[in-house]
């Protein structure tokens, strides 16, 4: 199956600090390449630091790499300048942890989700707010919710609202950066259903990123481990959890069963 997006070789640095004399490059993803396949869902897991959200970043066109390549589309989104750039990130989309600290707390529901139609100019008014309504439904908020706040959301509201705006412009790539963590279990579950109902109804590509390997399990089709900035194993959940290979994963597993695990698959939601 041909893939929707393809990262070769990819490397991002940033200037650290030294307590004194000047600064040095640490490095975030230090040649990370993988694939993930239309209407599947790429599970990203790795601990604290180990460059998952920098690379969520360069994906989504918000951080540009040092070097390597990042085909979308046919289109190597490394190269292109920053008006070409505009015309590509409706495509891709990105669902933070925390929706309050990425949506804007002045505006309405209604005005969040239409908020992209705007930048994008795209219908009229009244398209406009119908498309949004829609949307609103479409991820179980309903009507009357469009005229509340962020403020007067739930966590698991809050996240539903991040995600109806994420659709608005039709995107075919969804990046879920922790998306899930923030939130109890009972409603982990809620937002894990929905999004798999959008998959399957939208035809969405996922890449889902998590520090959990449990909940990576669950959701991805395939899962691929990164650590300090590169991805050391990729496969499908039942290899990964039931025979990892490397010292990363097996880490991760240890965290969910503990040092004397004995290999199973979590339930599914």
């Amino acid at each position: 199956m041909q893939s929707l997006i393809q990262v070769e070789d990819l490397r991002k640095h940033y200037l650290g600090r030294r307590v004194l004399g000047s600064g040095e490059a640490v490095s975030a993803l230090n040649g990370v390449s993988f694939s993930a396949a239309p209407g599947r869902t790429l599970a990203l897991v790795g601990e604290s630091g180990s460059g998952k959200s920098t690379l969520a970043l360069c994906l989504a066109g918000l951080e540009r790499p040092a070097s390597g390549r990042i085909w979308f589309g046919g289109r190597d989104i490394v190269m292109l300048n920053e008006r070409q750039l505009r015309e590509v990130r409706p495509e891709i989309q990105l669902v933070f942890q925390d929706p309050a600290s990425s949506l804007n707390p002045r505006f309405t529901a209604l005005e969040i989700v239409a908020e992209p139609l705007l930048v994008q100019r795209s219908g009229g008014r009244s398209e406009k707010r119908d498309q949004a309504l829609a949307l609103l439904e479409r991820v179980g908020l309903s009507r009357e919710m469009a005229s509340r706040k962020i403020g007067e959301f739930s966590g698991g509201q809050r996240q539903r609202l991040a995600i109806a705006r994420a659709l608005t412009l039709a995107p075919q790539l969804l990046i879920l950066d922790e998306a899930l963590s923030a939130l109890d279990c009972s409603v982990q579950a809620q937002i894990a259903n929905l999004l798999m109902e959008l998959q399957s109804s939208l035809a969405l590509t996922y890449l889902f990123i998590t520090h959990d390997l449990a909940m990576a399990a669950q959701l991805g089709d395939e899962i691929a481990v990164i650590d300090r900035g590169r991805i050391v194993e990729q496969g499908v959940p039942e290899n990964v959890l039931c025979t990892p290979e490397h010292e990363a994963t097996r880490r991760l597993v240890a965290a969910i069963w503990g040092s004397n695990f004995t290999p199973r698959l979590p339930r599914p939601f």
